[in-house]
């Protein structure tokens, strides 16, 4: 067999990094194709590595714990006696450490270092980051990781503890206003999660860089709801049908009628996809994330059921794969559980739109020219203005109406 390279996979356009939580195999363990072979940390959330090829797992290149870029190959599987070329290389082992600091930091400026000479000390990529946004030299830094390597934590601390220079006396102002916010007021920090750091990251960066719009649309779930039901009473309690299911289905359905919504702005093009893959996004302690249901236009509404609660379930249980964040095209986020009768939605970058669900709720409503209650739900697609404009959304909710409240046509 041919030497089979494992390397950090990338789970989402905005991944840089991983870190190895866990090896689930040891070296010269046999490995199926499909077997789970190790658990990496990413920004996102932690996710299961598979083996893509049989064979024997002949060489472990990262450790737990240490953090390297997407792409870096962190394994071998092969024969058990194949030769490996240039293992050695492969194994990239660990570089020189920082120089250990002793007694009171050193002023950067009293210290230069060239980029050859820096690129030589280990460091994680975000420590890097980091500290050339800042301005700091590596070899000021010790580092706490793996063979001395710096991590994020050694940099920040750093910063934290370094010399700073006295501010100059600033004159005194003529009329110094009153402090706006009380100062004894009690209150606790606490460090966000990599997931919440990702969704505050990314969410920035989209409401910055993406002029969103927004369009509202009032939905009768009344026929929809009752075709829930009678398909439930015949699947049975393994397979049931949530809203959410059939609102994955009639996005689908609605993006095959409006294919320039399921598009994104990319390097100043309109980029139009080929697929349909919807991104369905689950609240977890520790933040958000939306793993992806991909070509839900050529599945069946039950299909669709039986992906989504997997992947429900395995976003719970932190058993998450890099295939459940294969590319979006478009986001659902489905707030209706949660009694939210109506809200907003950030695009999730870089798709062009994404829908916000409310709750079905019974309502007044003037149906030839009587009153009656009807069970409603209101959705609000967010959209990217340099994709869409507002005609094109709104017909795009015109049609997805059509769908709920004609629901046969999610099982056609």
């Amino acid at each position: 067999m041919l030497v089979n390279e494992v390397v950090m996979p990338k789970m989402g356009y905005d991944m840089t990094e991983g870190t190895i939580v866990r090896w689930r195999k040891d070296e010269g363990d046999e490995v199926t194709r499909g077997e789970v072979i190790a658990e990496v940390d990413t920004t996102k959330v932690t996710v299961e590595v598979e083996a893509y090829t049989a064979g024997v797992l002949r060489k472990i290149l990262v450790p737990e714990g240490q953090t390297v870029p997407v792409g870096h190959v962190i394994a071998v599987i092969a024969d058990r006696d194949e030769p490996i070329p240039g293992l050695e290389v492969k194994a990239a082992p660990a570089e020189k450490a920082a120089p250990v600091a002793t007694g009171a930091p050193t002023p950067v400026a009293t210290v230069a270092v060239t980029g050859e000479e820096a690129s030589r000390i280990a460091a994680s990529p975000v420590a890097r980051r980091i500290a050339r946004e800042q301005g700091v030299h590596l070899n000021l830094i010790r580092g706490t990781g793996p063979g001395g390597r710096i991590v994020k934590d050694d940099v920040e601390t750093f910063l934290a503890e370094r010399p700073v220079e006295a501010p100059r006396p600033a004159p005194t102002p003529v009329a110094a206003a009153p402090a706006a916010v009380p100062q004894d007021i009690p209150y606790e920090d606490h460090d966000l999660s990599r997931i919440r750091q990702t969704v505050a990251r990314r969410m920035a960066e989209s409401k910055r860089v993406a002029p969103h719009f927004y369009v509202t649309s009032d939905i009768d779930m009344a026929e929809a709801l009752k075709l829930r039901k009678g398909l439930n009473a015949l699947l049975g309690e393994g397979a049931r049908i949530s809203v959410t299911d059939m609102l994955v289905k009639g996005v689908a359905k609605t993006l095959q009628d409006f294919p320039e919504v399921n598009a994104s702005f990319a390097e100043g093009k309109l980029r139009v996809y080929g697929r349909i893959n919807i991104g369905v996004a689950v609240a977890l302690e520790q933040g958000l994330v939306t793993p992806v249901i991909p070509d839900c236009d050529k599945k069946p509404l039950s299909q669709i059921a039986q992906e989504a609660k997997e992947l429900v379930e395995r976003a719970r249980t932190g058993r998450l794969r890099p295939e459940h964040f294969s590319p979006g095209t478009f986001t659902i986020s489905n707030l209706g559980m949660f009694d939210v009768e109506e809200f907003v939605a950030i695009i999730n970058p870089p798709e062009a739109a994404i829908l916000a669900v409310g709750s079905v709720i019974p309502r007044p409503v003037v149906v030839d020219g009587e009153v009656k209650v009807a069970e409603r739900m209101r959705v609000t697609l967010s959209a990217d203005h340099r994709v869409l404009d507002g005609a094109t959304a709104a017909r795009f909710l015109q049609r997805f109406k059509v769908y709920l409240e004609q629901p046969l046509h999610l099982v056609t």
